[in-house]
């Protein structure tokens, strides 16, 4: 089963990419962030004829996440417990139905600039209630992962540049930490699992030329409960793709498992 996490920075605008893209790679389950669509405008039946299952929690014009499966999607569920208040579309979760059934949570973790204020006391709040949740995922004992854009550059080699990132809320301190928190309680981080080479970067921002210059950073993440991280077999970006036309400033990345 290939699984990947695509943050396409708008389905409108990104609709030709997105299409091509799975033509090209066939995933099993797409996880797809910054939808920027309420759930009536997406284009949906595109992706319904592609084969795919389609369910999205969308908001106007802001964030939203979208799960696409070619297999069967049981209890979904929209938006990150812990909070009723929250009116982000950032979270959504459900069961891909297969040979092994496993639970799949696609995010979009707050930004959290300028830092510090209240846009990182949101981000820092966000992530306890993602560590709630990984602590659930991790007692249900079923395979599961939370894949998306974290927006958290977990190491100095995943930025091209980690003295730009300093102060920013992709890489303090407490961003760092508060992620690591998650990961130390038993979750696997796919891509360094499989690769630990440096310079090897998810996102390129579309100023001063990054992408021509591989000025980028890493923060879209698979992080898999032991269940789940027994059945992998690679995982891998899609880099490529940055470089073509109208491209999102995120690339996808994709896990392969075992079932």
């Amino acid at each position: 089963m290939k699984i990947a996490t695509f943050n396409i920075n708008g389905i409108k605008a990104r609709i030709n990419a997105l299409s091509d893209w799975l033509d090209e790679a066939q995933p099993d389950v797409a996880l797809l962030q910054e939808i920027k669509s309420v759930d009536e405008a997406f284009p949906r039946e595109i992706f319904e004829d592609k084969g795919y299952n389609v369910e999205t929690h969308g908001q106007k014009g802001f964030n939203g996440v979208a799960i696409l499966s070619k297999l069967p999607l049981e209890d979904i569920a929209r938006g990150l417990p812990g909070d009723e208040t929250d009116e982000q579309a950032r979270w959504i979760e459900a069961t891909v139905v297969g040979d092994t059934a496993i639970r799949v949570c696609g995010l979009y973790l707050p930004n959290g600039n300028p830092a510090p204020g209240p846009k990182y006391n949101y981000k820092l709040a966000w992530m306890e209630r993602l560590y709630s949740r990984a602590q659930q995922l991790l007692s249900d004992e079923m395979p599961a992962l939370m894949a998306g854009d974290y927006n958290i550059i977990p190491q100095p080699e995943d930025a091209k540049r980690p003295e730009a990132w300093t102060d920013d809320a992709l890489y303090r301190l407490e961003s760092r930490a508060a992620y690591r928190r998650i990961l130390n309680l038993g979750f696997t981080e796919a891509f360094r699992a499989c690769n630990q080479l440096p310079e090897q970067f998810s996102f390129w921002d579309y100023q001063a030329g990054a992408w021509n210059r591989n000025d980028g950073i890493r923060i879209d993440h698979f992080l898999m409960t032991p269940q789940c991280a027994d059945l992998m077999r690679d995982c891998k970006i899609d880099a490529e793709i940055r470089g073509r036309e109208k491209p999102s400033d995120h690339v996808p990345v994709w896990v392969d498992l075992a079932v």
